[in-house]
């Protein structure tokens, strides 16, 4: 439910600094009453440069010196309270907040849901992730750093660029397309986002006014994009695109996944789940890859959830083949029954190195 009194905040993401503006400026173009403001962020040079602009012209134009040139100094130190000021300002019914390039709103959503006194007057009502149509199978799947396209958001920002596109799509409450897209990267939007997200395939058909009725509901995002999501179909094939979800209660085999870890890794594909290991069965374990880049982390613990491994994985008709073996690797990475029975030996030997293990197997997917 709304908060009353608040004002309604579009967020624009995306990789494609052409694709961003095109949805904005149709936007502003919709909502002659709102005011858009883009940030930009220029890492070299420690900066954030802002532009508030509304159906009159430009409002403000600001650089601003950052402490520490990354996405995180930015929300603090002037995106968030530049949202609240316009907000509160009174002079217009919405904001377009165009993000920096490659910048994820899952970091503005979730702190103004943590902590509604950060900007007690906005409200974000929608998420929406801009993209090109004619690199959407690359831009999702394939083996670019975000460094190499000139596009990370920090100084040590080594993300990919698969692995950051996936993420923003499967957070967008509405996916806008600009340029010529195929059959298959489309199929392939379609797979990672959200059930139910609306795909306009072509940026001049977006409805503005329709952003502003309250797509963005923080819970059923949140759900989609937590790890421990419920499972959904085993698995699923069509023309274009598949996806397999790998599910076991068994824990992964710490020394066989530090081995084995490009099995499942690999380019090509998007995976992304938990895990847990028979050391620390209290802790979720984090997977989240695209494009053969890995992340792996620890999560909230289970607590009153008994622990269990679920990998989904996503990929086109190039990867087809793989679906089979896939499985098979899942299974030779977990512990097997006997590992099981033996499991005061087993649980000792590992838990004494832990943490150097999770540095193996970090250095291993990066």
């Amino acid at each position: 439910m709304s908060r009353v009194g608040t004002v309604p905040v579009v967020l624009v993401t995306g990789i494609d600094a052409t694709a961003m503006a095109s949805v904005t400026i149709g936007c502003q173009w919709d909502l002659p009453r709102a005011v858009v403001v883009r940030h930009d962020l220029h890492v070299e040079a420690q900066q954030l440069h802002r532009v508030v602009s509304d159906a009159d012209g430009v409002v403000e134009q600001v650089v601003h010196q950052l402490d520490h040139a990354c996405v995180s100094c930015a929300l603090r130190e002037d995106i968030i309270p530049t949202l609240e000021r316009l907000c509160a300002d009174g002079r217009w019914e919405a904001v377009v907040a165009h993000l920096p390039v490659a910048a994820e709103a899952v970091q503005v959503c979730r702190l103004l849901e943590l902590d509604p006194t950060t900007a007690p007057h906005a409200r974000i009502s929608s998420v929406v992730t801009a993209l090109e149509g004619s690199t959407l199978a690359v831009d999702l799947l394939g083996d670019d750093l975000l460094r190499e396209r000139g596009l990370h958001a920090a100084p040590d920002d080594d993300r990919g660029v698969a692995e950051t596109c996936s993420s923003l799509v499967e957070y967008a409450d509405l996916l806008a397309v600009t340029g010529a897209s195929d059959a298959e990267g489309r199929a392939l939007l379609r797979a990672l986002a959200r059930p139910g997200v609306e795909l306009v395939p072509d940026t001049s058909r977006l409805d503005g006014r329709g952003l502003l009725e309250g797509l963005h509901q923080h819970v059923r995002t949140e759900a989609w994009v937590s790890p421990t999501r419920p499972p959904t179909v085993p698995l699923v094939v069509n023309r274009h695109t598949w996806s397999l979800e790998l599910s076991s209660v068994r824990p992964f085999h710490p020394e066989r996944l530090l081995d084995g870890i490009e099995l499942l890794g690999s380019a090509g594909v998007r995976t992304r789940g938990c895990f847990w290991l028979p050391t620390r069965p209290g802790d979720v374990g984090v997977w989240d890859g695209a494009g053969g880049q890995l992340s792996i982390g620890t999560g909230s613990p289970w607590g009153s959830t008994r622990p269990f491994t679920r990998i989904s994985v996503t990929g086109t008709t190039a990867s087809r083949g793989r679906i089979g073996r896939l499985r098979e690797d899942f299974d030779r990475l977990l512990l097997d029954d006997a590992e099981i029975e033996a499991r005061g030996m087993l649980w000792e030997a590992f838990s004494d190195g832990f943490e150097p293990w999770l540095g193996a197997i970090r250095r291993a997917a990066a």
